[in-house]
């Protein structure tokens, strides 16, 4: 199978997270759709493995946790009348952990918003971190299950509740939320600092996220279709963010902040990675034909 240029790799990849659609970026580089859609999910699968890998034992002092809606081939209440829905429809909700100094994404689950998925998600980020942190979250009621079971007491942990008045009037349209009149910091474990009970740094980085990914974009159709790729696309933005993309605040990149490295990532990098991990697996097929 031939493989495509690195340029032609870089750019797609660099489009993928820069809020171009898929379709968008086959007509721009003249390749095909299903190419572009070959090497989201090989780059995911490389990204999902090497963030697994090399953000670990990370000396985080402030944690803050978020999740982030959008759906999947159909909008929940339209799955039942869907044609040939894949597995998975639906709402898809994007947890993310940020590290609030060098907002460093420590962890990222893609899953719904229950129970189970707080559990899992908790579980992550308490075995990537190497020290006691502050951590803050909203007040949905599954993190404190999922939180005390993570961490124990081996955590200051305070919800942000936010409090609304009433929605805002229907000439604002649809997506105008309705005005928050105030807050509630709550603690729950330990000994939080009241002065750092905040999402803003997570929230701030979910915009970026749903500014830089077409699939979380309302209103059109670009959203995800498999879940699959919802995580591939998740995975390939974390490692962009983490690795590649210098914040602005900062003038490094958030892993160059945590200290898990010193050198500035570019996607050359993630198409070597991309390229090793193609030929260990080939190689891998061919010790099995031999064996057989």
């Amino acid at each position: 199978m031939n493989k495509l240029p690195i340029a032609t790799r870089v750019q797609i990849l660099s489009m993928l997270c820069e809020g171009s659609s898929m379709r968008s970026i086959s007509r721009i580089t003249g390749v095909s759709i299903n190419t572009v859609t070959k090497l989201l999910e090989d780059a995911g699968e490389v990204c999902v493995t090497f963030h697994d890998e090399h953000v670990r034992g990370v000396k985080a002092k402030r944690v803050q946790v978020d999740e982030i809606w959008s759906f999947t081939y159909a909008k929940a209440k339209n799955v039942a009348s869907a044609k040939d829905a894949p597995d998975g429809p639906g709402d898809t909700w994007t947890w993310t952990a940020l590290e609030g100094d060098t907002k460093l994404i420590v962890s990222f689950f893609v899953g719904g918003r229950d129970g189970d998925c707080a559990k899992w998600f908790m579980d992550d980020v308490a075995a990537r971190l190497a020290t006691r942190v502050q951590l803050t979250s909203n007040g949905h009621k599954a993190y404190l299950e999922a939180v005390e079971r993570a961490f124990g007491a081996d955590v200051d942990y305070a919800q942000l509740v936010k409090l609304y008045g009433a929605s805002a009037d229907s000439f604002k349209g649809r997506y105008s939320p309705a005005e928050c009149t105030g807050i509630k910091k709550i603690p729950v474990e330990g000994k939080p600092d009241p002065k750092h009970i905040s999402t803003s740094f997570v929230e701030r980085q979910n915009l970026t996220m749903r500014m830089s990914m077409r699939r979380f974009t309302r209103l059109t159709n670009g959203f995800s279709k498999k879940v699959e790729n919802h995580v591939h696309m998740v995975a390939l933005y974390t490692v962009w963010y983490n690795w590649l993309r210098i914040h602005k605040t900062l003038r490094v990149t958030p892993a160059m902040a945590a200290g898990l490295t010193g050198k500035l990532m570019d996607w050359e990098d993630i198409t070597e990675i991309m390229d090793a991990a193609d030929e260990s697996k080939k190689r891998g097929l061919y010790k099995k034909q031999i064996s057989n």
